[in-house]
């Protein structure tokens, strides 16, 4: 198969002809993720730290597989991220869970009302999303978490169906540069205008897609925030954004890219 070739137009068709789909095809599209091996690399690596484990985690059962996307079937917003953690994610089986980059993003969504509670320890801890999924460029733990370009390549056709799966959707809060990119890949593959040239990332810059508006922040990684490049305020001030974007008709006239 030509890697270059996107699946994300397959799925196209069926959504914007008006045919239903319901919240278990984006359980299929999970159910299609953990059971990917398409990636040799990403295969030996996450299996390998899900056997040697880490000190503090010794008592754990690793997860060891691909993390899927995670969140309400009916969200408005997505969230893209980058990869799942060696030990958070690919130890919980759920992304953004078990790691310092997960406590601070899961307080946020907390504050902001899009989950339940502020902590993310395990996938049955009873966290719930409110008009809310999360997903990653990449869904297997990567070597100094620097996937190649043929794994997100790889991956990209899962982000591309859960995209057009997300039938409400109107915002995308990308958590990096590489994120960003990868979300835009992902919007040209599925039929979506992307201006020229491409949007530059900036912490807290926002783009009008037609019909979404992407909102860029930075990563909520330990390095950042323990160096304060991103803080608490700044990423509340993005889901500010997102709650200011959801206010407002979803049929009123675009506003172009915002600076």
């Amino acid at each position: 198969m030509d890697l270059s070739v996107s699946l994300g137009a397959r799925f196209c068709d069926a959504t914007e002809s008006g045919s239903p789909v319901s919240p278990d095809r984006l359980e299929r599209v999970a159910s299609e993720i953990v059971a990917c091996r398409r990636c040799p690399r990403l295969v030996r690596y996450r299996e390998s730290v899900a056997r040697t484990k880490r000190a503090a985690f010794r008592d754990w059962e690793y997860w060891g597989r691909p993390v899927p996307g995670f969140g309400d079937p009916d969200a408005e917003v997505l969230i893209v991220g980058l990869a799942p953690a060696a030990h958070g994610g690919n130890r919980t089986g759920r992304t953004f869970t078990g790691d310092r980059s997960g406590e601070f993003l899961y307080r946020a969504l907390y504050r902001a009302g899009f989950a339940n509670q502020p902590t993310s320890v395990s996938k049955d801890d009873g966290l719930a999303l409110r008009d809310c999924y999360i997903a990653a460029a990449v869904r297997c733990a990567p070597p100094q978490n620097r996937p190649t370009r043929v794994e997100f390549v790889r991956c990209q056709p899962y982000l591309e169906r859960e995209v057009v799966l997300l039938r409400n959707l109107r915002v995308v809060v990308v958590l990096g540069a590489v994120a960003m990119q990868a979300f835009l890949r992902t919007w040209r593959a599925t039929g979506h205008d992307v201006p020229s040239p491409v949007p530059k990332f900036r912490h807290e810059g926002t783009w009008t897609l037609p019909p979404i508006e992407v909102i860029a922040s930075y990563h909520p990684s330990q390095r950042n925030t323990q160096t304060g490049r991103l803080t608490e305020s700044m990423l509340d001030r993005v889901f500010e954004s997102v709650r200011t974007t959801l206010s407002t008709d979803p049929g009123g006239p675009s506003e172009g890219t915002r600076n």
